[in-house]
């Protein structure tokens, strides 16, 4: 289920479902309010065409997947998920791999789950302030302190964000902070 959060300039109107939102933005712009809708997962814009009656948004909304994708059919294991593909390595590597009890797939993906591992929370922390980063510049942008939250953000800086942040309006303040959450402290919390 895709959840968002739509904001009528530094109001926010709606949270929730897709669909919900869909209804608030709908009724927004109907009443001649400029609606945007945000993708709670990345803050990402979601771009909702707003014509004609609420069945007819409802029914252009996109599609949750729900059926699985069939499956492909190719090189290597496609019950197990494994597709073959190619890695070009130094003479020197593909000695190393060969070496490795498994041989060199079995080695390739210890060494792969190893680096997802290691770089989840970097990747948390990139993630999740490239979102509160784009939320902001597209609807906090005009705020007071607009530019130092934003650098409070990228330092890491979450108790000084949190004071630039304060005198803006609840809805944007709250929805900012919420998705600059799992950056701080490479998400281990404030």
């Amino acid at each position: 289920m895709t959840l968002c959060t739509a904001f009528d300039g530094h109001t926010m109107i709606a949270a929730g479902p897709l669909a919900q939102v869909a209804a608030a933005a709908k009724a927004a712009h109907d009443a001649g309010r400029t609606v945007l809708v945000f993708r709670d997962e990345d803050a990402r814009p979601i771009d909702l065409d707003l014509r004609g009656d609420l069945q007819a948004v409802l029914a252009r909304l996109p599609q949750e997947q729900t059926q699985p994708e069939p499956e492909k059919r190719g090189p290597g294991r496609p019950k197990l998920g494994v597709t073959a593909r190619e890695v070009t390595l130094l003479p020197r590597h593909w000695d190393w791999l060969a070496s490795q009890p498994g041989g060199a797939s079995v080695a390739l993906r210890k060494l792969v789950e190893a680096a997802l591992r290691e770089a989840e929370g970097p990747d948390r922390m990139r993630r999740s302030r490239e979102a509160a980063y784009r939320f902001m510049t597209a609807v906090a942008g005009d705020l007071p302190d607009y530019e130092e939250a934003v650098r409070m953000l990228f330092a890491g800086d979450w108790t000084a964000f949190d004071a630039r942040t304060e005198t803006w309006p609840v809805g944007v303040r709250d929805y900012a902070r919420r998705l600059a959450e799992p950056g701080w402290r490479n998400g281990q919390g404030r």
